[in-house]
């Protein structure tokens, strides 16, 4: 059997053009990510100094490390009451001992 490189090359450009993102989709993630940001910052609930926030066509993803096992809720809550979020995957880490044991 004979490989077709006409139906791969194709096959890779049409990736490339689905995966590729407009200045508009990037925009509208970065607006999202800052929401998130500013809902987890403002919660008293929750210390969000070390949660990282990344958004890509709406799916956020949490990464970082929290103090309490609750934070991880708290922060999955925050981050999906935000317009415009479609899912929340939620990476973070639990800091063993808490504040005290960061030396905080």
């Amino acid at each position: 059997m004979k490989f077709n490189w006409v139906a791969l090359a194709l096959c890779l450009c049409l990736a490339g053009c689905i995966t590729a993102r407009t200045a508009a989709q990037r925009q509208a993630d970065a607006s999202i990510a800052d929401q998130v940001q500013h809902v987890l910052t403002a919660d008293p609930n929750i210390y969000a100094r070390h949660i990282d926030v990344a958004v890509r066509n709406g799916v956020v993803d949490l990464t970082g490390y929290v103090w309490e096992t609750d934070d991880y809720r708290t922060a999955r809550r925050d981050a999906a009451s935000v317009a415009g979020v479609i899912k929340v995957d939620n990476d973070l880490e639990l800091m063993r001992g808490g504040r005290a044991g960061a030396g905080l």
